[in-house]
């Protein structure tokens, strides 16, 4: 699956517009600033995944969720669903097609500070096109606190409340939340979230536990090797 044309120079516009894309990181590996960094994976793939945005090495390899926190996710996911441990990167790259892969914003930030909230508002209505008219799947591992709390901008007072509030809850990581979402050409859309602590080595209270916590979601959703896909 690919962007549109309109969706690929949409966010290209709303990149060249914008400050705090790491450029320094792009021009190191000789890779466009204003190219957006998404793997869709297939559109009937089941299960996405949902971060918050890329890192060093998506740049240097033009994929999401492929550096050291994305390959903590893949290689957990890869244990899973074929009971032997991930063999090389390559076959962690292979892996995307299975699933769908997303970010609040495709572009490296400076410093990986996450972007502001004028920021995502900017992207979000792009990025939710793709999640309720490109995918067909409706089940989203979310990882991190910014990559949930995506789901509440744009939404009411009482919607934003509930979201917010489900996050504070102790079980978040072992339950799920339904949420609507509304792509601009009027299309909704009902998701099943399914939060996870963010995977990089820097989260100290999560990052020994985040296998078994992907774990658990992975058999929450049956994920198996012969129902990936809807």
């Amino acid at each position: 699956m690919s962007l549109s044309r309109e969706q690929h120079q949409t966010l290209r516009d709303i990149a060249g517009r914008i400050d705090g894309i790491d450029r320094a990181v792009y021009a190191r590996f000789d890779k466009d600033p204003l190219e957006p960094i998404i793997g869709l994976g297939d559109a009937d793939t089941r299960i996405g995944f949902f971060g918050r945005d890329p890192g060093t090495d998506e740049v240097k390899y033009g994929e999401p969720f492929i550096g050291a926190g994305g390959q903590l996710v893949r290689k957990t996911v890869y244990q899973h669903l074929h009971g032997v441990p991930l063999p090389d990167f390559d076959t962690s790259r292979a892996l995307g097609d299975d699933f769908f892969w997303i970010n609040t914003v495709p572009y490296k930030p400076v410093g990986n500070k996450a972007w502001s909230m004028k920021i995502k508002r900017l992207f979000q209505p792009t990025m939710i096109s793709l999640l309720v008219e490109a995918w067909q799947g409706r089940s989203l591992i979310t990882l991190g606190r910014e990559a949930f709390l995506w789901f509440g901008i744009g939404q009411s007072k009482d919607e934003r409340a509930r979201i917010e509030a489900f996050w504070a809850r102790e079980d978040r990581f072992e339950s799920a939340i339904e949420v609507e979402l509304t792509s601009p050409t009027g299309r909704t859309a009902l998701f099943d979230i399914r939060p996870l602590p963010h995977p990089s080595p820097l989260n100290a209270t999560w990052y020994k536990r985040f296998p078994d916590l992907l774990r658990l979601r992975l058999e929450q959703l049956d994920a198996r090797l012969d129902n990936l896909r809807r």
